[in-house]
């Protein structure tokens, strides 16, 4: 789980970024594209700055005024568009330094998306049907009406099915990058809990966590929730300026990115201040039991063939049978991998079986408001024995002096 007006981004420095994915696998990437493009019926599609332009060329990219996108046609190569400003980290990207796309750049001077048009111009069409483009869904509305005006007698959808499709399994070396971001987080968090917390505000431990996330290896500090006391119960509570008591929670939610992958972790520490009569009151154990045999039980049901929302069903279950189940107030689990929220997503209403190679949050929930929550959180990776967490920290309650 994340919260949006925490998260920190890194900035590029004008220089060529470092692939975050094995060079190996862009040609296959772009190839299985291609043929979905292919089997669609699409004239082309058209890939923005973004997680789908880093999956398919290994570009991470600012998103500006100025254009770069991804054409990808259903046959013949695909062409990288850039300005020519650009042209630089765009020749260096790894689909375009191995040979699998070729970089076409514009001049300030000239329309963007009359340069994007001539080249989906060409594309060869089915004789008596419309042509349809899909553009992907981190596409800019400004560039999309131009592309529109540019290109009138096409048709226009979203790119979102056919980048599904690409990302929703990873391969053995996605998977391995978000194994190496979940342990490193492990290591960061359990550092900081275990560490001085008493008469520290929310904020300065948000700001070591994303310190240490940084030092550990992660490219980039996402976001890191601490809430405290009361706090706890506000899923993506904002780290501010309360001070850290004895006889409290504290939860933690972090998360960053690993040579592009994310993380993404929860837990819950109980602080005492070396006095056992400011341990945890009976009410916080048994939330915190039923959060935890929900996260054990939903995660062991996580496997190939299962209904994502069977899993999501599994862990609303054991809550609301312990008296909780309206304090459960948002989904099990996401997906995961260059986004922190992606397919699939582990919530009522959502039948899609899960598959081997997925990977996704397991994160139940309770919220006391005004007194203290729980949530427990994990990334996993369905496999064909089970699903397989990539975490390795405890996922019983952590009970610390905090001093």
């Amino acid at each position: 789980m994340t919260a949006g007006t925490t998260r920190a981004a890194t900035a590029r420095a004008g220089t060529a970024p470092e692939p975050s994915l094995p060079s190996p696998s862009f040609g296959d990437r772009l190839a299985r594209a291609q043929a979905l493009t292919s089997d669609a019926g699409l004239s082309a599609v058209l890939v923005a700055v973004g997680p789908d332009l880093r999956y398919l060329a290994g570009y991470n990219a600012i998103a500006l005024e100025r254009l770069t996108l991804l054409i990808v046609p259903p046959a013949g190569r695909a062409t990288l568009i850039a300005p020519r400003l650009e042209g630089t980290p765009a020749r260096s990207s790894p689909a375009a330094a191995e040979g699998h796309v070729d970089v076409v750049t514009w001049e300030e001077t000239e329309d963007a998306a009359h340069v994007v048009a001539g080249i989906v111009g060409r594309i060869p069409a089915t004789p008596g049907r419309t042509p349809r483009v899909a553009v992907s869904n981190r596409l800019w509305a400004s560039h999309l009406l131009r592309f529109q005006a540019a290109l009138p007698g096409f048709r226009f959808e979203s790119a979102g099915p056919v980048m599904r499709k690409l990302r929703i399994v990873k391969d053995a070396a996605e998977i391995e990058l978000l194994r190496r971001a979940a342990e490193t987080t492990d290591d960061v968090l359990q550092h900081v809990m275990r560490g001085p917390l008493i008469g520290r505000t929310e904020a300065e431990l948000s700001r070591e966590i994303r310190d240490r996330l940084v030092a550990a290896g992660h490219d980039q500090a996402e976001f890191a929730i601490v809430g405290s006391g009361p706090n706890s119960a506000s899923p993506h509570h904002e780290a501010g300026d309360r001070k850290i008591v004895a006889g409290e929670p504290v939860l933690f939610d972090v998360g960053g990115r690993w040579r592009g992958y994310c993380s993404d972790t929860t837990r819950v520490v109980w602080v005492t201040g070396g006095d056992p009569g400011n341990g945890p009151d009976p009410e916080f154990t048994r939330m915190y039991e039923a959060v935890r045999d929900a996260q054990d039980e939903s995660a062991a049901s996580a496997r190939p063939g299962v209904a994502a929302e069977r899993v999501d069903g599994i862990a609303r279950g054991i809550i609301s049978a312990a008296g909780y189940g309206d304090h459960f107030i948002h989904r099990t689990g996401h997906g995961i991998g260059l986004e922190e929220h992606e397919d699939p997503y582990l919530v009522s209403g959502n039948d899609e079986p899960l598959s081997a190679g997925m990977a996704f949050s397991i994160e139940p929930g309770v919220y006391l408001e005004g007194r203290y929550g729980v949530r427990i959180e994990d990334i996993l990776v369905a496999t064909d024995s089970g699903a397989v967490a990539l975490n390795r920290a405890s996922r019983e309650l952590l009970v610390v002096d905090g001093r």
